[in-house]
């Protein structure tokens, strides 16, 4: 799955719960639909600026039930988010350190630790003489 696919699938998962959850607040406690969608969006990332408040007792208690499902939602998305961002971020290293040509060199078969002493044939490289 490429990247947007990852990105859009990730939208469309969040989307239905602020869109449900704007919708909810606009008929229950009568305010506006930016209101509304502003209160889900702070109260699903945890924010909670307190600027608005739900008054009426089916407006708490869908708020309740709004955070128990919304939050681990939006939990996920936020997470799915960053390890997007993060592939992103090592693909692009990994680019960049192929690009500059520093890649993993050949074995060398002089350094392979076998004694600890090098014997008579062996010389030691030329930069370290």
């Amino acid at each position: 799955m490429t990247p947007g696919e990852r990105l859009f699938q990730l939208l469309l998962l969040i989307a239905p719960m602020i869109g449900a959850g704007t919708v909810f607040f606009h008929f229950v406690e009568g305010w506006s639909w930016i209101d509304s969608y502003f209160f889900s969006v702070i109260t699903l990332s945890t924010v909670g600026y307190g600027s608005l408040v739900p008054a009426t007792v089916l407006g708490k208690i869908g708020t309740t039930v709004f955070i128990f499902f919304g939050l681990g939602i939006f939990a996920y998305v936020i997470q799915q988010f960053g390890k997007l961002s993060a592939e992103r971020q090592a693909a692009h290293s990994e680019w960049l350190i192929a690009r500059l040509g520093h890649h993993k060199a050949p074995a060398e078969p002089h350094a392979d630790n076998a004694d600890t002493e090098p014997g008579p044939d062996q010389h030691p490289p030329a930069a370290n003489r």
